[in-house]
Order: structure tokens, then sequence, then C-alpha cells
């Protein structure tokens, strides 16, 4: 079988290194620009060619791999790849997506003979330099087989869910979890400098015991240390996961309150101002704060 060629949408924050990594994997990558060129010109001088438009990438790749915000933006670029892609190419969305786009995407690209996995990331921008991240997939089996070794090139960890959409329906159910940590240390740490405890002995009685965690660690840089990047996820995209999943429990019929209550502390912070590109996840920290009156 001839060599994949793998094209890849999105080379951002998780999407550059994910691309390097690919790309000392010995495969040959085509990047495309959006708004930053650095990362272009610095995958270019490692050896991946530049597409002028959607159009050509997928008349010259047999996988892309798409990192985007959300589904509008697959779908957008799923509609721009479409009319051109080689017979028998794979999308790979490692985007967190809404389920239900991502299986009707599947359904459009299984009719004209093409195929679509749901490959979501679990970790940070270092882990995505280093090739250490976690992903949840859903493909078929013989697609999943074919597009794994490309995936080993960036992850450290593998887990195929089932078809198209398991992926994307897990890293919700991931991202649930993870911002319902966020979302009660936010909460707990308002609490705590309210009955005055401070922020530093809140930290020195958690960490290291059995409420401890990674995500706890990265939230509490800056929390604690003031390092605004410690957790590059942003308040908008934890809301828009968040909306996602409640779009997920209504499909079921669920009564998801918890995850409602996670959303709107999301949508609380988004609304009085968190919604910029650098408002990040543990900067909920301070709005919950000044909601209540407690100075961060």
């Amino acid at each position: 079988m001839a060599q994949e060629t793998i094209g890849f949408v999105g080379v951002g924050l998780m999407g550059q290194g994910m691309a390097k990594n690919i790309l000392d994997g010995g495969y040959p990558v085509m990047v495309i620009a959006h708004r930053n060129r650095e990362p272009i010109d610095t995958l270019v001088a490692r050896g991946a060619t530049e597409a002028a438009s959607l159009e050509e990438m997928a008349a010259a790749c047999s996988i892309i791999h798409i990192c985007a915000p959300g589904s509008p933006q697959v779908e957008a670029v799923v509609a721009g790849l479409l009319p051109n892609m080689q017979a028998g190419a794979v999308i790979v969305d490692c985007s967190t997506s809404d389920p239900s786009s991502t299986m009707k995407l599947a359904e459009i690209l299984d009719a004209k003979g093409l195929h679509m996995a749901d490959a979501p990331l679990g970790g940070t921008p270092v882990q995505a330099e280093a090739g250490e991240l976690a992903t949840m997939v859903g493909a078929s089996e013989t697609v999943y087989s074919r597009i794994k070794p490309v995936l080993e090139c960036w992850a450290g960890a593998i887990v195929h869910l089932g078809p198209s959409g398991a992926g994307h329906k897990m890293k919700l159910l991931n991202n649930m979890l993870a911002m319902g940590y966020a979302a009660m240390y936010s909460e707990a740490l308002a609490l705590s400098n309210k009955v005055g405890i401070s922020t530093e002995q809140f930290d020195s009685v958690i960490r290291g015991s059995r409420m401890d965690c990674g995500f706890y660690q990265t939230f509490m840089g800056y929390a604690v240390e003031g390092n605004r990047e410690a957790h590059k996820f942003t308040l908008t995209n934890a809301l828009k996961d968040m909306r996602y999943l409640e779009s997920m429990a209504d499909s079921v019929a669920l009564a998801n309150p918890v995850g409602n209550a996670i959303k709107n502390s999301f949508a609380l912070a988004h609304a009085a101002g968190g919604d910029g590109p650098e408002d990040y996840v543990p900067h909920l920290v301070d709005y919950v704060a000044k909601r209540n009156g407690v100075k961060s």
C-alpha cells in the first residue's frame, strides 16, 4: 500500500505539535494557514508543504486531520474538502465536536466512498509537542486500523471506543468531569477565602491528598502561582463543550442537573467578560470570587 499523505487543518496550540510529530514519524504532511503564520512557517521549515486551499489539500492527501473550535467550523472545513477528496480518503476530527454532527458527517462521507473518524484530544499543548496526548477514537474497525499508525505519532494513549461519534461522546463525558473540577475548585476557593482560609492554606491541605490530581495541579498553577497560562483551554471552549454535553443528554432524555450547573458556572463567567482568546479555565476562579464579593 502506498504511504499515506497527511493533511492538517488547524495547526494551533495543539495542532502544531501534532503535525510536527507526524512529520517526525516519516509521513508527508501538508498544512494550511488560517490566521497565524508562525506555526505554518515552523512546520514548513521542518519539511511540511503548504496548501494554498482546502481543494488543493483534499486532492493531495489521503488522511486529513482537523483541529477546530467546534462543529460549525468542522462542517465548513469538510464542505470545503469534500468535492476534491481522493477516493477512500479519511477525515480525522480531533476537535471536541457535537457527536450528532459527527455522525451526520460520517453518513455524508460514507455515501461518497469516504470515511470519518473522530479522535478528540486529552492533554495539553506541552503533551502535544511531546507526542504524549491521549485520544478516544470513533471509527469503523477498518478505518481505525488504517489511521492508528498515524495516531501513534502524536498520541501516547489511544482507545478505540466504537463507530463514528463514539470518541466525541466520550470526550464530552471527560470534559464534564474536568470542567466540573474547575467549577468546584472555583467555588471552594471563594468559600475558603470568605471564611478566612487563604488559597495557600487550602492548597497545602489538598495538594498531595486523595483529592489531588493532574487537573488540580494545572488549575492551581494560576490560583496559587499566578501563572495565567498554566492550563491553556479557554472559558469559551469550556462553555461550548458543556452546551454540547447538554444537547447529548437531551437527545436521550437524560436529566443532567450537575452538567447544567457546570455549564451555568462557565456561562456566568463568559457573560461577565471571560470570552477572550486568553481567558482560560483556571481564570474561572476570579469570576466566581468576584460574583461573591471575594478578592481572588
